[in-house]
């Protein structure tokens, strides 16, 4: 990959944890200051990745091995990298994405089944890419599970799951932000939206400078 010019930042957290609120957040703050910034998502992002999206997180939490999962996550991605996120970084934009190859290495390659060395495998041959910056909003996996399903929407295939897999994930979560320390910020999400989101803007800003 060579896109080089924009600055590429990444959400990731349990089910629950605000993400979605907090980029919009985000993307506003960062508009006002004058950026030239763009709002996207995992799985999706893309109309093939949309299309793949309706897969992978409605139906039936068994409907999907989590070897089957990967491949299908992966090609979401390499769509998405293609078509939205390398092109926006070759003009130079900021683009904020609502998680990336991090939930795969956490649902897939620790949580759903032992299959890490997999996922950083074919990250590495069909991906090719890490973000700049990381967000990870740390959130109690109660309370984030709870406000997941509150939500009420079809997109509830791993919330299914249940509370022990949020857990896994969100330990799961801090692991990988000590094993890629430099590119992390952890956020505590048990906070007034507010204060999530000045937390958020200081980590961003800090970082831009």
């Amino acid at each position: 990959m060579t896109a080089q010019n924009g600055v590429f930042i990444t959400f990731e957290g349990i089910d629950g944890s605000g993400k979605s609120t907090q980029t919009r957040l985000l993307v506003d703050y960062l508009t006002s200051l004058g950026r030239n910034v763009i709002l996207t998502r995992e799985p999706g992002g893309s109309v093939g990745a949309e299309e793949i999206r309706s897969l992978v997180l409605e139906g039936d939490p068994d409907r999907w091995s989590a070897e089957t999962e990967l491949l299908l996550f992966t090609a979401a991605r390499r769509d998405h990298l293609e078509r939205t996120i390398e092109p926006a970084l070759a003009e130079g934009k900021i683009v904020i994405c609502d998680r990336f190859v991090d939930s795969t290495r956490m649902y897939q390659g620790l949580s759903r089944g032992d299959l890490r060395e997999k996922v950083d495998k074919l990250h590495n041959l069909m991906i090719q890419r890490e973000p700049d910056l990381t967000i990870l909003i740390d959130m109690d996996p109660q309370t984030g599970l709870s406000r997941a399903k509150g939500r009420q929407t079809a997109e509830e295939r791993f919330e299914d799951f249940g509370q022990e897999l949020q857990v896994k994930m969100r330990h799961g979560f801090l692991d990988l932000a000590q094993q890629y320390k430099n590119r992390f910020r952890i956020i505590d999400g048990g906070q007034a939206i507010e204060d999530v989101a000045h937390d958020i803007q200081l980590a961003v800003s800090d970082y831009l400078s």
